[in-house]
């Protein structure tokens, strides 16, 4: 088996797309730091440590559940293994453990602490125990995932991963580069399509496949919804994936523009594609008017009674002068150089006998009345008047504050 160029493996636009969210997302982090690096670097270490433990769980996981790969652990796979790193000149090879995987056909890498890991899936490993190179394809694209740093190494292009069309795109781009080191480390072309034809037949029925017939399936990827979420998810249709390993560049059927369109409103989110992100925005719809509107609706009219409470802040502080040098109140708001209409359409009306002070605002109106605490401070106090209630009182007011 020849060695691989590297550069021939990796996706034509992977590394366009992986330029783009990086300098998208470093500049995303960059204008966040600049108003508020103190916060945002307590997030990132909060972030750091639950992304810490999570991983280290995993990691526990698949070392004290699994079972590695080596020279006397199933040598049949570890020879695959070691073929496919000397075909894709990888040095300083992970670990590689078989896992239980309840039913699932996968593998997947991971990195902890600057170790690499690949996990296979049993279930995997055992449907292709008749195919020759079936194995060693998902070798090749685990390999390829920590080839180019896939794996952990996205906080600083983070923010871009979630722009519409875009992160999708990247993320696609990725796993089309790894099914190129998954091929080159097959013995044929045919032999990769086969081990990536497991995922649509299943365990069984993979050896039976006739790819022909499987390839003409890409003329149906190019109506509206097939283009929609595939631009919104994350992997290529596997129709695509079995054409492209096949043959680097195959004819595919252009995507639907409105499609396009439509998915330019979609942020990417992840492995739960177009149709997930557009669930996730009924049920947050869902949730603002079930939940969001009431609480909301309760609100409002405490923020305007404190706007309507705080408008009086220079009045009131004019009248507390005026009545410590005067030891009276004044006759108007005029005497204290305060206005009773207000810029915002809102009216204060002075009681020239206990200084109480009424505003009024959109036919609302409160009544803010002073005294004197046991500092000999003047306090005011709110009361509700028309179409007001006691419990929309702002707490400063009905506790006695300036």
């Amino acid at each position: 088996m020849a060695r691989a160029d590297r550069d021939e493996l990796v996706y034509p636009r992977e590394y366009a797309l992986s330029k783009i969210t990086l300098v998208l997302g470093i500049l995303f982090w960059a204008l966040m730091l600049v108003g508020t690096f103190g916060i945002m670097l307590l997030y990132v270490l909060i972030g750091y440590v639950l992304y810490l433990f999570a991983q280290s769980a995993l990691i526990a996981h698949i070392k004290g559940n699994g079972v590695e790969v080596t020279p006397a652990q199933f040598p049949d796979l570890h020879a695959q293994f070691v073929s496919c790193c000397q075909t894709l000149q990888i040095n300083g090879s992970p670990q590689v453990y078989v896992l239980q995987g309840g039913g699932m056909m996968n593998a997947f890498a991971a990195r902890f602490l600057g170790l690499q890991y690949i996990v296979l899936l049993s279930d995997v490993v055992d449907a292709m125990a008749e195919h020759p190179d079936g194995v060693r394809f998902y070798l090749g694209h685990e390999l390829g995932h920590l080839r180019m740093r896939h794996i952990g190494k996205h906080f600083l292009r983070w923010p871009a991963l979630w722009l519409p069309l875009l992160g999708a795109a990247y993320s696609r781009a990725k796993e089309s580069t790894c099914d190129r080191h998954g091929a080159a480390c097959s013995t044929t072309p045919e032999n990769a399509a086969r081990a990536l034809a497991v995922l649509a037949a299943g365990r069984a029925r993979w050896k039976d496949i006739n790819l022909d017939s499987y390839a003409r399936q890409l003329s149906e990827t190019g109506g509206f919804w097939m283009s929609f979420h595939e631009l919104t998810g994350g992997y290529p249709w596997l129709t695509k994936r079995v054409a492209r390993v096949m043959e680097h560049k195959p004819s595919l059927p252009r995507r639907n523009r409105w499609a396009g369109v439509m998915a330019a409103i979609v942020p990417y989110g992840g492995r739960i594609g177009g149709a997930g992100v557009v669930i996730l925005y009924f049920y947050i719809v869902i949730f603002i008017l079930t939940i969001g509107l009431p609480i909301y609706r309760d609100q409002l009219p405490r923020l305007h009674a404190y706007l309507m409470f705080s408008e009086t802040a220079m009045t009131r502080s004019a009248l507390e002068d005026y009545y410590i040098n005067n030891h009276d109140v004044p006759s108007s708001l005029a005497e204290i150089g305060q206005k009773e209409h207000l810029n915002n359409g809102d009216t204060l009306a002075l009681n020239e006998h206990n200084m109480t002070i009424t505003v009024t605002s959109h036919n609302k109106s409160m009544l803010i009345t002073p005294g004197i605490n046991k500092q000999k401070h003047i306090s005011w106090y709110c009361t509700p008047g028309t179409d007001m209630q006691a419990a929309q009182m702002p707490a400063t007011c009905v506790n006695g504050g300036h």
